[in-house]
């Protein structure tokens, strides 16, 4: 059995992407799936404590985030088509420009 570091390290690593993702990028798919993966990353951190402690309250927990993502990913693409259809573009910069 691998130690509970290199997957604490992954998770680290994942994370850390996704939040690099989600500042230097203009386009909203991409921001979108960098949230994406620091879930991720946070849900295989709470799946290795639960292993490493022998309980199963973080795998619980990783199927309340599974189905908060699910539904965030179906507003969200909701969302950004509505976006697409007013201005032909998905970038982050011209959000502002969606003011009544």
């Amino acid at each position: 059995m691998e130690n509970l570091n290199s997957y604490l390290i992954v998770s680290a690593v994942l994370f850390s992407i996704g939040t690099i993702g989600v500042l230097t990028r203009k386009n909203a798919i991409v921001i979108f799936m960098c949230i994406e993966l620091m879930l991720n990353a946070v849900n295989l951190t709470f799946v290795a404590f639960s292993r490493y402690l022998g309980n199963f309250d973080g795998q619980v927990f990783v199927f309340f985030i599974m189905t908060v993502a699910a539904a965030e990913a179906a507003v969200g693409l909701a969302l950004f088509i509505a976006f697409f259809n007013n201005k032909d573009s998905i970038d982050v910069t011209d959000a502002n420009l969606m003011k009544w």
